[in-house]
């Protein structure tokens, strides 16, 4: 397991696409709408005036689509997808991902179930309640066994999600043979800014969507009424 888990990362290294840069249009449009959001996050931390000025900055050039990486799509429908080049491989980089992640695991799963199916491999030395039972005895239908024993499915189970650790120590943190970390990413493909832009969403959109939050945000400040505070904890 540990080795397989080491090939498939540096397999997933070798397949991997080198990222092509980006334009400085592409970068200002992505940043520009996390600028309107780092402002509604941290709004507290600055005086009323000084948001005020930088909502209405923001609010107008949203409007007008001064950040837009082409400002003449404004209000047209979002191209498709299946036709825009670095789109495509993205999908293409995620179904190598996916393959180097799924093809191990259904070759091992198959070979322990060709040769070793309704094996018992290890008995626990510590007692455990019956609802174990079908966690660790997987492939071993009898009901008179000590739960206490585990089949070797179910032990390919427990070292597939339970050697992450062994992992992130031997391949660092950033490892492709991290299983959760990869079925994480794919979960939430929007944690970093330059995923805030999806393939088929609209830009505008978004910035329009954003123009509207900061119109209805209400500030408030930490340093509200701070000197009536002082003076009373004194």
């Amino acid at each position: 397991m540990i080795l397989t888990g080491i090939l498939r990362h540096y397999a997933t290294i070798l397949l991997a696409t080198t990222p092509k840069k980006q334009t400085l249009s592409a970068i200002r449009e992505q940043r520009s709408l996390l600028r309107g959001i780092n402002l509604r996050n941290n709004a507290p931390q600055i005086a009323a005036l000084s948001f005020a000025s930088r909502k209405n900055y923001l609010v107008a050039a949203y409007n007008d689509g001064a950040f837009l990486k082409d400002p003449e799509n404004k209000g047209k429908p979002p191209a498709n997808p299946m036709t825009d080049p670095a789109a495509m491989e993205g999908m293409i980089g995620m179904m190598k991902g996916n393959m180097m992640m799924m093809i191990p695991q259904t070759v091992i799963m198959g070979w322990i179930n060709a040769f070793f199916a309704g094996f018992v491999i290890m008995k626990l030395p510590f007692p455990l309640t019956i609802r174990f039972k079908s966690m660790l005895q997987s492939g071993v239908a009898t009901r008179d066994l000590d739960v206490r024993w585990v089949s070797s499915l179910s032990w390919y189970f427990l070292n597939l999600f339970g050697l992450q650790s062994v992992f992130i120590f031997i391949l660092g943190n950033e490892n492709a043979a991290n299983q959760m970390a990869q079925q994480m990413s794919q979960m939430n493909p929007g944690a970093a800014g330059a995923g805030l832009f999806q393939p088929g969403q609209d830009p505008d959109k978004m910035f329009q969507g954003e123009a509207e939050n900061l119109e209805v945000f209400e500030h408030w400040c930490v340093l509200d009424g701070v000197e009536n505070r002082l003076l009373d904890s004194t």
